[in-house]
Parts: structure tokens; C-alpha cells; sequence
């Protein structure tokens, strides 16, 4: 459903994007990672055809970006990472206003706006003006608009920023349930436990790809847990001043917190009770230490310590 090969541009003599290959089936939801200034953004916008690569090209449902661009905006839907519909319009304006937008007759505009407000569940919210609304609502309505044309591709910058868990927990059942209908939906995002929701993630930093596939297999890269070495999950009490101590053993090569556990890669020089002996030796109480897989979080860290050392950065 969206395939890029090469896809690169370049403003002046800065690189935004470097040689990035995609290939996204249809009905999955396809998550894209990066810190800030990456590339995500870029990106996004030759994707949609709203801005031409420099080099390489892309295809979405078969279709050129590049030469083929408003029959592309017709079968893509787009949710920003900030709210920017109407704000003094209504629930219901913004929806009509959309609607005719995207060109439906007033018939199948009011059958649309009826399905999608069902969708996401705004019935009694017609009426108030979209500035009024909390912020999972604005999402909800933002989701609601991007889906009146009935877009096979849906691409959502950050949907569930600023909103709290519960609100953020009704947006991904609302998107699991768009690609189980078959829509293809590319996610942008900070939240680990979003991008675990994936079928399959890609991570940009600096411009480059540096890494593509489910979440097992990512976490599975020789990188992440290199030969000698083994990833632990330490429990006990006091982890913060724990975590120092850990830092400190001389087999440890990177520890940090992760929920309420200590997440430590060590050489297998030391094995868990080691590990356990360390601290409760040095005052720590109630501690449990077991082998355990990296998560998302320390794949991506990882990774990103590696491209910065190996770039000299």
C-alpha cells in the first residue's frame, strides 16, 4: 500500500532525509520513530505528495506521488500532532465544513458525518464549539474529519500527544479497529507502549533508516544485545539510588530505570545472583534479578548511542 525506495531530500546542503526504503501492506499499522528533527516529518510530507524528493520516489495504492499527486490526496486521510480544525465552529461545522472540502454531495456528507461520529463516538458533542472540547475529544474529532472521504491510508503525526491514558487507550482501540477494516495507518510517536502496538516500526535518526521490523525481532538485533553480554530486569527497593550502585559494577555497560525495574546489560562475567549479591552487600534491600529482553526503549537507545558514536557525534 505505500512503498518508498530511496526516498531523499535535501534543503540546501542539509540532508532531511537520506536514502529511506519503505514497503507498508495494506491494513497494517505502521509505526515510525525518531527523536525530534529526525526526518518523521519530511518524510511524511513526500509521502502525501506535498513535497517533491530530491532523489528516490514513492508509490502509495500503486499510485506515483510525484506525478500523480491529487488522485493520491484523494485516498489518504491526515491527522496532525496539533489540534487545527475551527476552533469558534461546532463539532458539526467542522465536520460539514470538511466534508465538502473533500468534495462529498450533501447526501453522503450527511451519511459520512453520521458513520464517523458513531466511529468515534461524538453524538452528543454536535453541538459545542471545538475549542470548548477536552483533548481527547479534539482528537476524537480530528479522527473523525480525516476519515469522511474514506482515505485507505491514514497518516497520524503524534494522535494521542497531551491527551491522558484513558483518552489515549480509546484512540488506539478506535485505530485497531480502522485497520482491522482494512485501512493502512501510519503512526508517528514518542510512547513506547504505542509503538509495541505496531505490526511493524521504523526508527529514523539523523536522516537515515537505521532500523525496520516488528518489535520481537528489533529487540532480537545483535546490536541491542551484543555477543558476551545479557540484558537483566533488577527489582528492589530504593531503585533510584540502586541504579547508581549498578552503574558502578565493573561488568554493567548501561543501565537505566524502566517502570519500577532497573533495565542493566552486563557481560555474562556475572550472572543474576551475582548481581543481587552486589547490592544487597552495599545496603540494597529486597532485590530480585533476573535474565530478561531489552524493551523497545533500550532498543532504540541503544541504537541511537551506536549511529552517534560510530558518526563521531
Amino acid at each position: 500500500m505505500i512503498r518508498a525506495e530511496g526516498l531523499t531530500k535535501k534543503f540546501g546542503r542539509l540532508v532531511a532525509v537520506d536514502d529511506v526504503s519503505l514497503d507498508i501492506e495494506a491494513g497494517e499499522i505502521f509505526g515510525f520513530l525518531g527523536p525530534n528533527g529526525s526526518g518523521k516529518s519530511t518524510v511524511i510530507r513526500m509521502l502525501c505528495g506535498l513535497l517533491q524528493p530530491t532523489a528516490g520516489g514513492a508509490q502509495l495504492d500503486g499510485l506515483d506521488v510525484v506525478q500523480q499527486t491529487e488522485e493520491v490526496k484523494r485516498r489518504i486521510g491526515y491527522m496532525s500532532q496539533r489540534f487545527s480544525l475551527y476552533e469558534d465552529l461546532t463539532v458539526q461545522e467542522n465536520l460539514d465544513f470538511y466534508g465538502a472540502i473533500y468534495g462529498l454531495g450533501r447526501s453522503e456528507r450527511d451519511d459520512r458525518r453520521k458513520m464517523v461520529v458513531e466511529l468515534v463516538s461524538l453524538e452528543d458533542r454536535l453541538g459545542q464549539l471545538a475549542g470548548v472540547l477536552s483533548g481527547g475529544y479534539k482528537q476524537r474529532l480530528a479522527l473523525a474529519c480525516s476519515l469522511l472521504h474514506r482515505p485507505k491510508i491514514l497518516f497520524l503525526d503524534e494522535p494521542t500527544a497531551g491527551i491522558d491514558p484513558v483518552a489515549r487507550r480509546e484512540i488506539w482501540d478506535l485505530l485497531f479497529r480502522l485497520a482491522g477494516e482494512g485501512t493502512t495507518l501510519f503512526v508517528t510517536t514518542h510512547y513506547m507502549d504505542e509503538a509495541e502496538r505496531c505490526s511493524r516500526v521504523a526508527y529514523i535518526y539523523l536522516s537515515k533508516l537505521i532500523a525496520l521490523g516488528r518489535p520481537e525481532e528489533l529487540k532480537k538485533l545483535p546490536e541491542v544485545t551484543p555477543d558476551g553480554s545479557v540484558w537483566y530486569e533488577i527489582l528492589c527497593d530504593e531503585t533510584t539510588q540502586a541504579l547508581a550502585l549498578v552503574r558502578e559494577h565493573p561488568s554493567v555497560r548501561d543501565a537505566t530505570i524502566f517502570g519500577d525495574a532497573i533495565h542493566a546489560l552486563a557481560g555474562v562475567e556475572s550472572d543474576a545472583g551475582a548481581l543481587e549479591s552486589y547490592l544487597r552487600q552495599r545496603g540494597v534491600r529486597q532485590v530480585h534479578c533476573r535474565a530478561a529482553r531489552p524493551s523497545l526503549e533500550d532498543v532504540f537507545v541503544t541504537l541511537t548511542r551506536l549511529r552517534r558514536s560510530n558518526s563521531g557525534g
